[in-house]
């Protein structure tokens, strides 16, 4: 759903102690950015590069530079910015507004919404919030779990046994993040933060069983907000004929997002610990951050190996010649 300036004063209204003031029709206006920066030169009448989508910001310098206008400039120069489709204003540090400014948002339907707040704590505040508002996101079908610190995605067919799985890392001391829908959003340009809906969260259906609550049968300490997506465990149903990488030196990658993650594909059959194997999943991922490849070391030792046993063979035949 669209972000409005009533959805951002409801969400955010205590945190930047915001007052509303000038049109009250102003609030049904959508927010289109997850930008928030002063108007520039647009107040003294150059209106060359003013960014109208962006929430507008006004902070002591802004204000002041307007006090310091006669009224018939300062009228002038308001109704031009006021005149383009802003979101709202936003004013810092508690200031009071210079006059005609809340005439001319009234007349243009804007709303103006006072922080009490000073300017640097009041970005500190609203940036993560748009930025967060605005970033990509995407609903998964799969359960997340926070083991030794990795965030473990896995994924598979229904009733392949992903909750299962999850259900045993807990009791082994892992967390829960979601269960079955995985509310995924991308942050920066490569972190990818899943968590559970609101609704369903650290709730977990386990066929046969039914609806059980996590963090009441194993406490507290069993379940987290929200994880960082790192490695995508696919579950599939062991089949003779598929084709699965053997060593590690081809891996594979899913892109959510548009970012691309390492993918793990797992065959399952009967007797296989998957519990274990993703234990082990998770702790290579942490090896590999400290630049330890199993996978690549093995493979540099074989080929070291092999240089070797050929120069050896050769210096024997060199010396059969002889």
């Amino acid at each position: 759903m669209a972000l409005t300036v009533r959805g951002l004063v409801e969400r955010m209204g205590d945190a930047l102690a915001l007052t509303v003031l000038g049109s009250p029709e102003g609030l049904a206006r959508e927010i289109p950015s997850s930008d928030a920066s002063g108007p520039g030169l647009v107040l003294a009448g150059y209106t060359g590069r003013f960014v109208h989508q962006r929430v507008q910001v006004l902070g002591e310098t802004e204000i002041t530079y307007l006090r310091s206008l006669d009224d018939d400039a300062r009228r002038r120069n308001l109704r031009t910015y006021f005149g383009y489709p802003i979101p709202c204003v936003m004013v810092t540090k508690g200031q009071s507004l210079p006059e005609g400014m809340e005439e001319e948002a009234r007349r243009a339907g804007v709303a103006i919404l006072v922080s009490g707040l000073k300017t640097q704590e009041f970005y500190r505040l609203i940036t993560p919030f748009l930025e967060n508002e605005f970033s990509p996101s995407l609903s998964l079908h799969g359960s997340l779990a926070d083991v030794f610190g990795v965030g473990l995605l896995f994924t598979g067919e229904s009733g392949i046994g992903k909750s299962e799985c999850v259900l045993d890392l807990v009791e082994r001391g892992h967390r829960l993040v979601a269960d079955d829908l995985v509310l995924a959003r991308r942050k920066g340009a490569d972190v990818i933060i899943g968590r559970g809906h609101e609704l369903q969260r650290h709730f977990m259906e386990i066929r046969g069983v039914g609806l059980i609550d996590v963090s009441a049968i194993f406490g507290i300490h069993s379940v987290r907000q929200q994880k960082r997506i790192e490695v995508v465990v696919d579950l599939v149903v062991w089949d003779k004929s598929l084709q699965v990488d053997r060593t590690g030196l081809d891996g594979q990658t899913v892109n959510i997002l548009g970012v691309d993650l390492p993918k793990i594909t797992v065959p399952l059959n009967p007797g296989k610990n998957i519990t274990v194997i993703s234990e082990v999943i998770a702790m290579n991922h942490l090896l590999r951050y400290t630049g330890v490849d199993a996978a690549h070391s093995f493979n540099e030792r074989l080929k070291a190996n092999m240089v070797r046993r050929t120069a050896d063979l050769g210096k024997y035949l060199l010396d059969d010649d002889e």
